[in-house]
């Protein structure tokens, strides 16, 4: 049974396979390379322990080969959820190899998130970890079960018992080996989640074709090879440091991946320095913590990271040029999509286009458009809502008509929502979200304009604009601050913002000055919790530090 997905057009499926951007093979395909070239080749470290690439086949080839034997295979899903832990891939190759599809949830998620994931797809298997709280006993997995009833298999990672130890599962080869494949590579290979700030992440499925040559070709542009050692601190299942080129992407050039259990700074500077991290995929919050502690702690621990990407949300200019003076690397910006679309400024760009764009679109074949509100193109340099297609831009999400109707045109092209100008040549500049749009009395505005004039100001630190219902506008503006002294006030900022230019009516109607802000799974500022802490205080009376006037 195949899984259902929405495939390309016969013209535009024949168009990628003619140009080499599909090769009809599994995603496995790259580790299968290096397991016959450099099979003793180091490929991932996970504290002390060291795998090389025929480690990594050969735990996997068990798993896949046990769970076969418990009748997993095509049509089946998965839903897994692990830490930053080498498992994590051990556990992707083996259902890969299995052509099982499993949805990798984020280590931060919950119930709500784990029980939509399971109406959707009715996993057959549920990989988890003894760790998280939702799994330290059996309750949560017992009300899976009622969810799903085809649940047949549940291993856990830390398990006491061997009969559902993830562990023994990977390590200890079936009695009698099992036949298993991959499904074809036109059909689904896993689900990936949407990157939406609110609500529940939609199910994105990705074939081999599509997710391979995304790899494949970011690997080429970042210049990744055997040196290559990337530090994984972002969550593993996040499609940017999975795929963009993210560990798949070193996988496919034979170098080594460094996991790490969080982005916090002193554990990461401490694992770049022990084992000569080249590489690394930080989200702009992240970004700013190491410009914190690599300025009050100054030293060579950096010394052998080359490159640093900056991804997951628009990286604020004044950011971007600190990185290389601060962290000692170049800086790439890359604007990606779990959907497909990803961009990069190239290694070789000059330092302008660097700092001041989130790059061009992978492939000749991404099809890019800047639309206004009617559909109509509009012109280089003039800010439009982001629509794409291409050989690894998705169709459809799983199973979900009413939303894919919503933000697919009659062309095919996916509306991502997204606010962008487009230079003359080809790279995008992230301007906001459409739905980060500010409606204040028929003047729109858009939330990160405004947010990256502010993070311009010396004493702030991190910055979010979000809509306040008003009785009059229908909306106004809250800007949440993060900043590094105490004196700041609203009409010294809004001051500040008119003398760079701003129009009047694009000025924060509130500041709230908080201390950290809220932050999404992935690591984005979450707006949605921001939004809920000013709902009752819409019609209280405000401190002086957030009055309008």
């Amino acid at each position: 049974m195949m899984l259902e997905h929405t495939p390309w057009p016969h013209e535009l499926a024949q168009r990628y396979r003619d140009h080499g951007y599909w090769l009809d093979e599994p995603l496995t395909r790259g580790l299968d390379h290096q397991v016959r070239h450099r099979p003793k080749a180091t490929a991932l470290l996970c504290g002390d322990r060291r795998f090389s690439y025929a480690d990594i086949d050969a735990l996997s080839t068990n798993l896949a080969m046990r769970l076969g034997a418990r009748g997993l295979g095509h049509g089946d899903t998965a839903l897994v959820q692990l830490p930053n832990v080498a498992e994590f891939y051990l556990v992707f190759f083996a259902l890969l190899k299995l052509g099982v599809a499993p949805v990798n949830a984020l280590f931060s998620h919950r119930q709500l998130e784990l029980r939509g994931y399971a109406q959707q797809l009715h996993p057959r298997l549920l990989i988890a970890a003894r760790c998280h709280e939702l799994f330290a006993g059996d309750a949560f997995i017992d009300e899976l079960a009622d969810i799903s009833p085809q649940l047949s298999q549940v291993l856990l990672l830390g398990e006491a018992a061997p009969s559902h130890n993830l562990e023994h599962w990977l390590a200890t080869p079936p009695d009698h080996p099992v036949r298993h494949s991959p499904t074809p590579a036109n059909q689904v290979a896993f689900f990936q989640l949407s990157g939406g700030s609110t609500g529940m992440p939609k199910l994105i499925p990705r074939t081999h074709n599509d997710y391979d040559y995304s790899v494949r070709a970011s690997a080429e542009i970042c210049q990744l090879g055997p040196h290559t050692r990337f530090l994984c601190a972002l969550p593993a299942a996040h499609n940017f440091p999975l795929s963009s080129p993210g560990a798949l992407g070193v996988f496919h050039a034979g170098g080594c991946v460094v996991m790490a259990a969080t982005p916090e700074p002193q554990s990461c500077f401490q694992l770049i320095e022990r084992h000569a991290v080249t590489m690394a995929a930080l989200v702009p919050p992240a970004v700013m913590l190491w410009l914190h502690a690599a300025d009050r702690q100054p030293g060579d621990s950096l010394r052998s990271l080359r490159l640093l990407q900056v991804g997951g949300a628009s990286f604020a200019e004044s950011l971007a040029r600190r990185v290389p003076g601060t962290l000692g690397c170049s800086l790439q910006q890359v604007f990606g999509m779990a959907e497909g679309l990803v961009n990069y400024t190239r290694l070789d760009d000059e330092e302008e286009r660097i700092f001041t764009t989130q790059g061009r679109p992978i492939s000749p074949d991404d099809e890019v458009k800047v639309v206004d509100d009617e559909g109509r193109e509009v012109a280089d340099g003039q800010t439009g809502m982001l629509a794409t297609r291409g050989p690894y831009t998705f169709r459809g999400y799983y199973r979900s008509p009413g939303q894919n109707a919503r933000v697919f045109d009659t062309a095919g092209f996916y509306h991502s929502g997204d606010l962008v100008q487009r230079t003359a040549d080809g790279y995008l500049r992230v301007v906001g979200r459409v739905k980060d749009q500010i409606n204040r009395g028929g003047e729109k505005i858009a939330a990160e304009e405004i947010e990256n004039l502010l993070l311009l100001h010396p004493q702030v630190t991190h910055a979010a604009l979000v809509a306040m219902d008003d009785p009059l506008l229908g909306e106004k503006s809250c800007a949440f601050l993060v900043t590094t002294g105490h004196d700041l006030r609203p009409a010294p900022l809004r001051q500040y913002l008119l003398e760079l230019g701003v129009a009047a009516y694009k000025l924060p109607d509130r500041f709230r000055f908080v201390t950290a802000m809220p932050l999404t799974a992935v690591g984005k500022i979450d707006k949605r919790r921001l939004r809920e802490q000013l709902a009752p205080r819409a019609t209280s009376t405000a401190n002086p530090c957030e009055t309008s006037s």
